[in-house]
């Protein structure tokens, strides 16, 4: 007979294993979304997190996307190559490196919403407005509780994310 707590780390395993999966999914997804872009996901989201004014340096950008500093600074280097974004020591405090967009950085990172969008309405177009509605207050729900400072965190229950939006539903 199976205990209730090998029941539940069974139902915990295998929601992890969907959202690692979803998200698995919605990269590959991205990527090919970009790739017209010549860019991918990954690079993406720094040129987003820029456009969108939520992050201004390396530093910032590691912390929201996740990713090691080393890591960082290889995309950056790549995207300044391609002429996407310039650093610049900040005035003030030299110590500290702004990112900032070029036109052409800016051009293309006014068209990545749309682009996520598209991505997210292919992902969703299953789902009810009723069903994405719900998956939306509960991964809103997940993140606020797992959250290590409620005043960055989203509410839960908000019913848009102001970076992927999906049309059409709510």
């Amino acid at each position: 007979m199976i205990s209730g707590a090998t029941v539940k780390q069974k139902e915990a395993q295998g929601l992890g294993y969907l959202l690692a999966r979803a998200r698995t999914v919605l990269v590959r997804a991205a990527d090919l979304g970009l790739n017209t872009h010549g860019i991918t996901h990954a690079q993406g989201s720094i040129l987003l997190m820029l456009a969108s004014g939520r992050c201004g340096t390396a530093a910032e950008l590691s912390r929201e996307l996740c990713l090691d500093s080393a890591s960082m600074t290889r995309m950056v280097d790549r995207l300044e190559k391609r002429g996407l974004l310039e650093r610049a020591a900040r005035s003030g405090d030299r110590r500290v490196t702004d990112l900032h967009l070029t036109a052409e950085g800016q051009r293309l990172g006014a068209l990545l919403p749309a682009v996520y969008s598209d991505v997210l309405a292919r992902s969703f177009a299953q789902f009810s407005a009723d069903e994405t509605a719900q998956l939306r207050r509960l991964l809103g729900k997940f993140v606020d509780s797992n959250s290590p400072s409620p005043a960055r965190s989203r509410r839960a229950g908000d019913t848009q994310s102001s970076n992927h939006p999906i049309p059409g539903k709510a």
